[in-house]
């Protein structure tokens, strides 16, 4: 369980209690204040308050004093639940049947279920952070206390450090949305215009679906997305285990020839799968009862890890090692059609859930504590379609510059989702735990799990950008700004 009393007794080197004798110049007697010393010092104090409270300040108000237009603590766990699946299980599922044919079966089923295991724990310790320190509402204010004991210019680098990194992620994963809306339309359609065409069409559409600023609207659209996954992977697998294109021709270990990059990037694929995270800060700070969070994540785990198994090994179970990626396609044919059909909700609401928190994180950077944020203001309206607008042309760009699935995914994934998935939950649980290492054996196994973490994230981070780049670098000219087809047939 979360203890959500953590805050009176937390190790964190910024929540330790102040001295008492601190010394403060308003405390001063009257007749000193007149002082131009102590002037000086009260305005550097109110000067260091502004900041604090601006970087600490819960950006939706307080429970009790929320007034306004726009109300955001609307979600109940079950709809937050639900926006995580529909987040988390879309792309990813689509890509590790070919994990599997680059792994082999055996080597496949656990890595999807020891990741599995591990982004459970990873996502509890950010729930843990969450506790701690309640006014962190993205992984840019996370990292703003991280840096915090090392002083105020330190803290402020580091949360501008990442916010950007997270923009940067969340944009990376919009881009995948919109190649797999390309791939999606140039098949249904038989490649009916060019590619481009069909991407601006998304990038129209991804923008539209993404002005309502909250997500309450986009919980109850993710019931739709889910059910629009699961129906489409159930069509590919029922399709592929009637036609049995490779008579059952499957492989329980990687096939002779596979290299380290090309396994590594399957590896990369598996945690794209689980690269939810990073926008955990967001939907908590949304719930109505932030204490129910490790029920919505419970229940994102079983979900994804279940779906993530059964797809994987029953798609290349009878498709083979010509298993394609994204894997709706290697249902072929008509059935494949409609398999592609039936998805587009996903592709749609889960980019459209990605283009949501990206550009939560630069409104509230902008907006925080101002009148802005619970307001339908002009200039709150107006800002909110700029910003979401920028953020789907930028993707629009990448995906128009990466046209490949695998290797748009291993990129985002080695960069970022290596640390926001793992590696910064071990510094969290470093951080809040600070000081009590050695406490008891319970304390020292835990941090020797958490260090493990930092290191599983920076190992990743490394390996899979030699991985992903040697793929890059070896791709065929010509696949980027052009109008030929990348349809799956």
């Amino acid at each position: 369980m979360l203890d959500y009393n953590a805050n009176s007794r937390s190790r964190s080197p910024t929540l330790r209690p102040s001295a008492d004798n601190q010394y403060d110049p308003e405390k001063l007697p009257e007749s000193m204040q007149g002082d131009p010393e102590v002037q000086k010092a009260n305005a550097e104090k109110r000067k260091s308050s502004k900041w604090q409270d601006e970087a600490q300040g819960d950006p939706f108000g307080d429970r009790e004093e929320e007034e306004g237009d726009v109300k955001y603590r609307t979600l109940k766990w079950w709809q937050c639940a639900m926006i995580m699946i529909a987040e988390t299980v879309s792309l990813g599922v689509l890509s590790l049947p070919s994990v599997l044919a680059a792994v082999g079966m055996i080597g496949g089923a656990i890595l999807i279920v020891t990741l599995g295991l591990i982004a459970t724990y990873s996502g509890y310790v950010i729930g843990q952070f969450k506790v701690a320190h309640p006014w962190v509402h993205n992984m840019a204010d996370a990292f703003h206390v991280l840096f915090r004991p090392l002083g105020p210019r330190a803290a402020a680098v580091a949360r501008e450090f990442g916010g950007a990194a997270q923009t940067i992620f969340l944009i990376f994963s919009m881009a995948s949305h919109i190649l797999t809306w390309t791939i999606c339309l140039n098949t249904l359609t038989n490649s009916a215009t060019c590619t481009i065409v069909w991407a601006v069409v998304g990038l129209v559409i991804f923008w539209i679906c993404d002005l309502p600023r909250t997500l309450l609207k986009v919980s109850w659209l993710s019931c739709i997305s889910f059910a629009s996954i699961l129906t489409a992977v159930l069509i590919a697998m029922i399709a592929l285990g009637v036609e049995n294109p490779s008579n059952s021709q499957y492989r329980g270990t990687a096939p002779p020839g596979t290299t380290f990059p090309s396994a590594f990037l399957a590896v990369t694929n598996i945690v794209f799968a689980f690269a939810g995270h990073v926008a955990f800060f967001s939907f908590i700070s949304e719930m109505q009862n932030p204490k129910d969070f490790p029920k919505a994540l419970v229940a994102l785990q079983i979900t994804d890890t279940t779906i993530y198994f059964i797809t994987a090994m029953v798609c290349y179970a009878y498709a083979g090692q010509d298993v394609l990626s994204p894997a709706l396609g290697s249902a072929g044919g008509v059935v494949g059609k409609i398999a592609w059909g039936l998805a587009i909700p996903t592709i749609v609401i889960a980019g459209v859930i990605y283009g949501h928190v990206a550009s939560k994180y630069v409104y509230v950077r902008i907006f925080r504590g101002t009148k802005h944020m619970r307001k339908r203001t002009w200039l709150a309206v107006g800002s909110w379609m700029g910003i979401t607008l920028v953020l789907w042309v930028v993707a629009f760009i990448i995906a128009e510059s990466i046209p490949n699935f695998n290797d748009l995914l291993a990129l985002i994934s080695s960069l970022f989702a290596s640390w926001f998935t793992y590696g910064i939950s071990g510094v969290f649980w470093l951080f809040i735990n600070w000081g009590g290492y050695g406490r008891d054996w319970r304390k020292m196994c835990l941090t020797v799990v958490n260090v493990g973490l930092v290191v599983m994230g920076g190992t990743i981070c490394g390996v899979g950008l030699y991985a992903s780049g040697t793929a890059i670098s070896s791709e065929r000219g010509g696949g980027s700004w052009t109008c030929e087809s990348n349809a799956q047939y």
